[in-house]
């Protein structure tokens, strides 16, 4: 009988060794569905890292200089024209600068930048002038009529150079029909003037105004339209809301 009993021990002692505990299961399905909230909370935290416009990473590699910041939102529609008057053919494949004229700005800031977008840096960061009838310091009215005497807002395309009555200047080719394609007509133009200087704004409170033309530092204006020239963008831009949301090159 003894021996008998050892064996049924014996017999119980193996096939009990087989047996799966629940709590074992429960263990391991908890580390299971652990490890895949981690992998889920991990790849959240990834979209939303890279959640970041391409203007706004753009934007945020140029270095520009702190007490002359350029806005955010007038860089993104300068860039979105600039696209899309190279979708349209308007600009070449080559063309990588965008010369941005801020004039909601004081005129006695510098509120002029000319930026390469290959390099990713400011080239020319200067004062500019608006027209005689656009404003005192600040611009407030815009025209695009002959005579007027008064800035034009918009894109525009740098064409060739020709020396004229106020010198060396660069001649522009309007973009936005009834807003500036009348430019090359009134003769809108870029070139050097002496009263664009601090000197000037000392003494008269403001820079002085020209007959429409983005006029620009007497010192600077060679080197800047040289550098310019030859079919790239400027904008010149102001919160007129009926141009912004009018301009076909703002469209998004």
């Amino acid at each position: 009988m003894k021996g008998f009993y050892g064996v049924i021990g014996l017999v119980y002692m193996v096939t009990t060794s087989f047996y799966i505990s629940p709590k074992a299961v429960v263990k391991n399905e908890n580390v299971n569905i652990t490890k895949t909230e981690r992998i889920t909370d991990t790849k959240s935290e990834k979209n939303t890292t890279t959640a970041v416009s391409s203007s706004e990473a753009l934007y945020q590699s140029i270095e520009f200089d702190p007490e002359h910041e350029l806005n955010y939102e007038v860089f993104s529609k300068a860039l979105t024209g600039f696209e899309n008057l190279k979708k349209a053919g308007l600009l070449t494949d080559e063309s990588h600068l965008l010369t941005i004229c801020d004039f909601s700005m004081s005129s006695n800031t510098k509120r002029l930048w000319v930026i390469d977008l290959n390099d990713k840096k400011v080239v020319f960061n200067s004062l500019v002038a608006h027209g005689k009838n656009t404003g005192e310091e600040f611009a407030t009215n815009f025209s695009n009529t002959e005579s007027s005497r008064q800035s034009s807002m918009g894109f525009y395309i740098t064409d060739a150079t020709y020396q004229g009555d106020n010198g060396y200047s660069l001649r522009l080719l309007g973009m936005d029909k009834g807003f500036n394609d009348a430019a090359y007509r009134r003769a809108i133009v870029m070139h050097g003037a002496d009263y664009v200087s601090d000197a000037f704004a000392a003494v008269h409170k403001r820079i002085g105004r020209s007959w429409g033309c983005p006029a620009v530092p007497r010192e600077l204006s060679q080197s800047m339209i040289n550098t310019i020239k030859g079919r790239n963008l400027l904008f010149i831009y102001y919160p007129d809301q009926n141009y912004l949301s009018s301009s076909e090159w703002l469209k998004a």
